[in-house]
């Protein structure tokens, strides 16, 4: 992670299954991340916060989007503030650890390469005669075919368009 811009901040929720929680990162990734397995890593003393959503569901699918991480509102601690005063500190998690315990939500993933290789074999050209047609190199399209590189919209359209001879539409649902 190179500087501030990449940091890993939590856009939103997709999904909450039991304890598994898929989530959109601002990279644009959506990353898996089970809570069971995560909580259950260290021994947690007997008043952490996470014993309470481990040992109920109830509490755990309170779980929200709290300044770009994840967190729970429902569960915390209460400690003294600088005046000695009581004050209840909600339970959250640093969005850097959570997105490197996680794993690629498969489920959520783009397959504009596989679709791109489908296309390209269906039409009966080389992944070198894609890429003279879109004014991209084969290198390039082998590597958007093995998932191994981003695609930016108006090269998808020149690839699409241009090189398949197909025209791009792109939904919404």
């Amino acid at each position: 992670m190179k500087g501030l811009r990449n940091v890993p901040r939590i856009l939103k929720i997709n999904k909450v299954r039991g304890y598994q929680v898929s989530c959109l990162f601002n990279n644009g990734e959506s990353r898996l991340i089970d809570f069971k397995a995560f909580f259950n890593r260290k021994k947690l003393r007997k008043d952490h916060p996470a014993r309470i959503l481990l040992n109920d569901i109830t509490e755990f699918r309170k779980i929200e989007i709290i300044e770009n991480t994840i967190g729970w509102k429902n569960v915390g601690r209460i400690l003294k503030d600088m005046e000695g005063n009581d004050q209840f500190y909600y339970f959250d998690l640093d969005p850097i650890v959570l997105y490197e315990f996680s794993h690629p939500d498969e489920s959520r993933t783009l397959k504009i390469g596989q679709l791109i290789k489908k296309e390209r074999k269906r039409a009966g050209l080389t992944q070198e005669e894609l890429a003279k047609r879109s004014g991209t190199s084969k290198h390039y399209i082998s590597r958007l075919e093995n998932n191994k590189s981003d695609i930016e919209l108006l090269t998808l359209k020149k690839i699409i368009e241009a090189g398949l001879g197909r025209d791009l539409k792109i939904q919404i649902q």
